[in-house]
């Protein structure tokens, strides 16, 4: 699952609590894992700013994607279903551009899982 937060950092950080909160209530160990993707967003010169004073201002806004993986066995087909129903449908995933990408994806499902396993 991927999900864009655009320069939402707030919204992006309370993405990560409430998945942090299911790891621990519901016991799921390494079933869902998730990694951020952070760049830099172009500088705006709007307002006479020029890059180096945005970039030392909280106003140097990165662009933030979290990327969640789920890795249920294959005799966890329900739960597997229901975490993917749930997750996009909860706020703040609501207010993310969501993209749900499967194994059977083929090129997509390869190019998201290289994505996720290149992130620290």
């Amino acid at each position: 699952m991927i999900f864009d937060f655009g320069t939402d950092e707030e919204l992006a950080q309370q993405a990560r609590h409430k998945i942090e909160g299911w790891k621990q209530g519901f016991r799921l160990g390494e079933k869902m894992s998730m990694k951020f993707h952070r760049v830099a967003a172009e500088a705006s010169s709007e307002g006479g700013k020029s890059a180096k004073k945005a970039k030392e201002g909280k106003e140097a806004a990165e662009h933030v994607t979290l990327l969640v993986k789920l890795a249920f066995s294959d005799h966890e087909k329900l739960s597997y279903q229901r975490w993917v129903d749930r997750i996009p449908t909860e706020e703040p995933f609501q207010s993310a551009k969501g993209e749900v990408v499967r194994a059977g994806d083929g090129p997509e499902f390869e190019k998201a899982a290289e994505h996720f396993d290149s992130l620290d």
